[in-house]
């Protein structure tokens, strides 16, 4: 990535009935598919948690050997690969669907059962697990330990995310996600690299990829939630995906550019409406569709709304 200033980070304000009751601050960066900082808000080397946006790139595990083929996995079932689902029952039969074609049980799951639920079916991240044990029926590997890091399912991935980041493998910092797969540490302007790499059109298992998700964006997130909603609005132009403590990302499809946030203090309402503050300057999504999303992202209740102020800079 190249180096960039520092400029101001965005501001998120909570107001009630008008007043400042609360603040946030987001740091934004948008990278080119090579991972040049083309611009910024804050600090684009920021490093943190990529969370759940690395889904897509977990995916290339499935979408890059064969094993789509092998199981006759159709694009939604690998949309719910890269997804942070609701656990709908939709949704977890989708989920269930890989594990039936790939003749795996459910209790081959490792991720946990969600409280008030009875299966991890209706885990959020039930569909990328499934898919690494996809992977691991297909490679004839354990299907036991397949969230170690040192798994083979694990190392590939690990490998297919180095290599996008044009990186060696050990220069990155693997850590638990709260499935219990590993998520890494790295710099928001990586973050934004692989979403530029991920909407290029460059690569066949990344475009297959972002045609699952973009064809069937309610399986990626759900009704009423961000990353399903932008991806509607948008019409296929846009790819996106949220990851916990304030990461959102989002590609530009067939123009290698990626916006990756990450609000201070993990703040979910705050990174959506970081977002739609950035897409709107980045002139991604139009005024009637950025109207949109903030009725349903920033505006609160009929007292509280958010309010963002700040710009990205060119650098």
């Amino acid at each position: 990535m190249t180096r960039g200033k520092r400029t101001a980070a965005l501001q998120v304000s909570l107001l009630r009935e008008g007043i400042t009751e609360s603040n946030h601050s987001a740091h934004a960066v948008v990278c080119d598919d090579k991972g040049r900082v083309l611009s910024a808000a804050g600090d684009a080397e920021t490093a943190t948690f990529i969370r759940s946006s690395l889904k897509p790139f977990q995916a290339l595990a499935v979408a890059s050997t064969g094993t789509l083929e092998r199981y006759d996995l159709s694009d939604r079932d690998l949309a719910i690969i890269c997804s942070s689902h609701q656990g709908t029952t939709e949704q977890a039969r989708q989920v269930f669907n890989i594990l039936w074609r790939c003749d795996i049980e459910p209790k081959a799951l490792q991720c946990p059962v969600p409280p008030g639920t009875r299966s991890p079916l209706q885990h959020n991240c039930s569909g990328k697990h499934a898919g690494m044990l996809a992977v691991c029926q297909q490679r004839h590997w354990m299907k036991e330990n397949y969230l170690r890091r040192n798994h083979p399912v694990q190392q590939l991935i690990l490998t297919k995310v180095a290599e996008l980041l044009r990186i060696p493998p050990d220069e990155l910092i693997g850590v638990r996600d709260d499935c219990g797969a590993p998520t890494y540490y790295m710099q928001l302007g990586q973050m934004a690299a692989l979403y530029a790499q991920l909407g290029s059109g460059d690569r066949l298992d990344l475009e297959r990829i972002v045609r699952a998700m973009t064809h069937y964006p309610e399986l990626v997130a759900g009704t009423d939630k961000f990353d399903t909603e932008l991806m509607r609005l948008s019409n296929g132009q846009l790819v996106s995906k949220s990851g916990g403590e304030g990461i959102q990302c989002v590609g530009r499809i067939g123009e290698g550019m990626g916006l990756a946030i990450k609000v201070v203090d993990g703040s979910k309402r705050a990174k959506y409406a970081a977002a739609i503050e950035c897409l709107k300057q980045l002139g991604w999504i139009t005024l009637t569709m950025a109207d949109i999303l903030a009725e349903r992202f920033m505006t609160l209740s009929e007292f509280k709304r958010l309010e963002t102020s700040g710009e990205l800079s060119m650098l």
